[in-house]
């Protein structure tokens, strides 16, 4: 059974950092596609940022959506199982529920209960 576990978030003024953090267990983060996603109220589910294993061992891609790039960083740590997503000089429109994600070769897709992120003065 494949269950993914966020932690980490929470409310802070614009400007300041957030780290999540997404334990997983029952498949490995190293072997599959993970990554972050976002949802605002009234809006759709929506990539931020990804980590992408292209079959050779080793061989992997990160992509972020526009809105983050140079502002958030993916990351993972194989030997605890767990992805990160570094935010810093976080904005108002940054304010979302935040959902880890996995993806198999074969076309499993998981999902974590998600972590409120709230950035306001």
């Amino acid at each position: 059974q494949v269950q993914l576990v966020e932690s980490g978030g929470g409310f802070v003024q614009p400007g300041e950092s957030l780290k999540l953090s997404c334990a997983a267990s029952g498949m490995s983060v190293r072997q599959n596609t993970v990554g972050w996603y976002r949802q605002a109220p009234g809006k759709q589910r929506d990539m931020v940022a990804r980590i992408r294993n292209l079959g050779e061992i080793g061989l992997r891609r990160t992509n972020y959506a526009a809105s983050v790039e140079g502002r958030f960083t993916i990351s993972r740590d194989n030997a605890k199982n767990t992805v990160y997503l570094q935010m810093n000089s976080l904005k108002p429109e940054d304010t979302a529920v935040y959902y880890c994600n996995l993806q198999t070769g074969n076309g499993g897709d998981y999902w974590g209960q998600g972590t409120q992120v709230t950035v306001a003065s």
